[in-house]
């Protein structure tokens, strides 16, 4: 089953990856909805799918490729939502070794690309001491500082600097979000913000 939260972050995947593209100075080359090519024929063979033309997939094709590609690689389902998003969209738009690598670096872990338990476990320490919001601040800045160190920035960097805005955004809105506690009170919903 595939929960709530990848639901969440996957929409805002597609919201920036957007549709059809093959634009020559794009290192991926032909893509849709986000997914490259390569990565897409390679999902196929992998599962002994027939690959569509890829001007005619559809986000029913993308879905599980976000999901078993991108999502499970980066533990998604063990990370905050907030952090899980941010994590999940420098993933998919920069590869996941590179977005995990970056969260290692900033718990003070082993930087080798995969998340795993001692990861997972250096993650959750340091949100603990430092507060989920700012780890998503600090994980966003260093991203940002990534991309304009790109020889392709001055192509892409609009658009790269809107997504890690677009994310920020949404991230801490999903830590308000969760901040947020509905108390049942004689049979009546009230909203009450812990801080």
């Amino acid at each position: 089953m595939i929960n709530k939260e990848y639901n969440r972050c996957l929409e805002m995947i597609l919201h920036h990856e957007g549709g059809y593209v093959d634009h020559p100075d794009d290192p991926g080359g032909e893509t849709n909805l986000g997914v490259t090519k390569k990565v897409y024929e390679a999902y196929c063979k992998k599962n002994g799918l027939r690959p569509k033309s890829m001007r005619d997939l559809e986000v029913l094709d993308v879905a599980p490729i976000y999901k078993t590609e991108y999502w499970d690689r980066v533990k998604g389902d063990d990370l905050h939502p907030a952090l899980a998003l941010c994590i999940f969209d420098f993933g998919v738009n920069a590869g996941t070794g590179r977005a995990a690598k970056f969260i290692q670096k900033i718990v003070g872990t082993a930087v080798d690309g995969g998340i795993g338990p001692n990861s997972l476990k250096k993650i959750d320490e340091y949100v603990d001491k430092h507060g989920i919001e700012d780890v998503v601040k600090t994980y966003q800045s260093d991203r940002q500082k990534y991309y304009e160190k790109l020889k392709h920035f001055k192509t892409f960097g609009r658009g790269w600097t809107r997504r890690v805005n677009e994310t920020t955004e949404a991230a801490l809105k999903l830590i308000w979000l969760d901040k947020l506690v509905w108390v049942c009170y004689y049979g009546k919903n009230l909203l009450v913000r812990i801080y």
